[in-house]
């Protein structure tokens, strides 16, 4: 596994352990946000989505699939413009940035270590590899 893929594995177990939260006990954890509780299945739809994602980051980091690594960057480091447009719209609390933080944190870890992969000439492994 390469280091930048390795970054996106780590950002894998994030990813399950929250969409486990989310799944299991989910007010526990917007109430940590200070964001309303909820008992709408929504939620934990999230949480299942969220461990899903994972499973394909946990598959992409393993055979070194660099496309899935790329685009990562891209569309983790998306997340907190979303969040800051929900924001601006009044569709929800500013403590909503906090998780958009996460996101873009892993987007620029894998980035800095992508670049630095790539750019030092050294040849991205085959996928399986």
């Amino acid at each position: 596994m390469t280091k930048s893929a390795q970054t996106l594995f780590f950002f894998a177990i994030y990813l399950f352990g929250l969409g486990a939260v989310l799944i299991i006990a989910p007010n526990w954890l917007l109430g940590l946000f200070d964001l309303p509780g909820t008992s709408e299945v929504w939620i934990r739809v999230v949480g299942m989505l969220a461990l899903l994602i994972g499973v394909y980051y946990v598959s992409a980091a393993r055979s070194n699939t660099l496309s899935l690594i790329e685009v990562s960057v891209r569309t983790r480091a998306s997340v907190p413009v979303f969040f800051a447009a929900f924001v601006i719209l009044g569709w929800a609390p500013a403590t909503l940035l906090l998780f958009g933080g996460v996101d873009l944190a892993g987007a620029v870890w894998t980035y800095l270590t992508l670049r630095n992969e790539l750019g030092s000439g050294a040849k991205t492994p085959a996928p399986g590899t």
